[in-house]
């Protein structure tokens, strides 16, 4: 089974300060084809305005995650936490039995660019937890976030994982999803996927979702930098 989501079909909101891409629905836009993949929820394309920002809000029972791709964002919650998350780093947000933050454009002249995510946790009620970290590039996956922090990487209440994978042009990585769900989401480059005899080529912001599939996917035309994830199987 394969679920393609190309980018130039994701739901969008933009309100000035904030123009956001929406893979899976989420606030006004909703589509019941595309309500989240197993436990994966929402992966929103946020870019946010110099000195704006997301005011104070609540959030519980979810695991939220930002990918910072551009800029930084100033993060404050109730639980005393005020930090900065540049670019290239990974924050995880364990809402639990409830947390409100807010998330600002740390700079007065840049823009920020983050991918906002969302997994649904194994388990209600949690305390509420958070974490924020570099993590460098070890191989073509490298873990971000785990069940267990494995590879150094950040911890999740669910039986899934966050992979950043990273091609050089022309090479390839196979990506097994035989007993376990994989979504597929293209942040730079150009991707070639092979299952068996069907190909499909895949664009920045496109993404595939996959299961019960063995998957080639190649880097072509530069370097291919995108998010895996390992999901389970019933969510």
């Amino acid at each position: 089974m394969l679920y393609h989501r190309p980018s130039s079909s994701r739901g969008r909101a933009s309100f000035g300060w904030l123009d956001s891409k929406h893979s899976f629905s989420f606030g006004h836009y909703y589509d019941p084809e595309h309500m989240g993949f197993s436990a994966l929820r929402v992966i929103n394309d946020d870019q946010v305005k110099p000195g704006a920002g997301f005011d104070t809000h609540g959030h519980r029972d979810m695991e939220i995650i930002s990918y910072i791709l551009e800029g930084a964002i100033a993060h404050k919650d109730s639980m005393g936490n005020a930090f900065v998350v540049p670019a290239g780093e990974v924050q995880r947000m364990s809402a639990g039995t409830g947390i409100t933050h807010s998330e600002y454009n740390y700079s007065a002249t840049e823009p920020l660019r983050f991918l906002q995510i969302w997994i649904q946790p194994n388990q209600r009620g949690i305390a509420p937890g958070y974490e924020q970290k570099a993590i460098a590039q070890t191989a073509p996956l490298t873990p971000l976030v785990t069940p267990d922090g494995r590879g150094d990487s950040l911890t999740l209440q669910q039986d899934a994982s966050i992979y950043r994978l990273v091609l050089e042009p022309g090479a390839a990585i196979d990506l097994d999803t035989r007993q376990r769900p994989g979504y597929l989401h293209l942040i730079d480059g150009r991707a070639e996927i092979a299952n068996g005899d069907e190909k499909l080529a895949l664009n920045a912001g496109d993404a595939l979702g996959a299961y019960q599939e063995k998957l080639s996917v190649t880097a072509a035309e530069g370097k291919l930098t995108a998010l895996w994830f390992d999901l389970p199987a019933a969510a």
